[in-house]
């Protein structure tokens, strides 16, 4: 059976989208990107939670220089797929449609939202299965 993966916290995702930012960042920096007082308290967490987001997956080491690079190993639009597959699972009996429609009656639509949405349902399934395939690679 496959394995689920695990979610991530939301002290882990702030962590995820200063790696977004930046791209590669090392300890310090990202726990002063999170912490405006930085300390050896919020630098400890945001080390050990490394670790953890490490071990999940979430974020690579790269070790080869003396100062560890972090990275995320996970995009964005991949984590955001995972979480909306959850709640639909949970919420929705797995369909997204409950979910697309109060998200767009939630807030007025753009034009230009609108069109892509309708881009969006009007390709064909294989296009989509594609382009989440690539967008899931980067």
């Amino acid at each position: 059976m496959a394995r689920t993966p695990q979610d991530i916290t939301e002290a882990e995702l702030a962590i995820l989208q200063v790696l977004w930012e930046q791209g590669k960042a090392p300890i310090r920096q990202i726990a002063d990107a999170i912490h405006p007082k930085p300390g050896t308290i919020q630098y400890a967490t945001v080390q050990k939670q490394l670790e953890r987001m490490e071990a999940k997956g979430f974020v690579r080491r790269d070790r080869s220089l003396f100062v560890h690079q972090f990275s995320p190993a996970v995009n964005r639009d991949e984590l955001i797929g995972r979480r909306l597959r959850a709640v639909a699972d949970k919420l929705c009996g797995g369909s997204l449609a409950p979910i697309l429609s109060h998200l767009a009656r939630a807030r007025k639509l753009t034009d230009a939202e609108r069109r892509a949405l309708r881009e969006l349902i009007d390709e064909p399934a294989s296009a989509g299965k594609q382009r989440s395939q690539k967008g899931s690679k980067e």
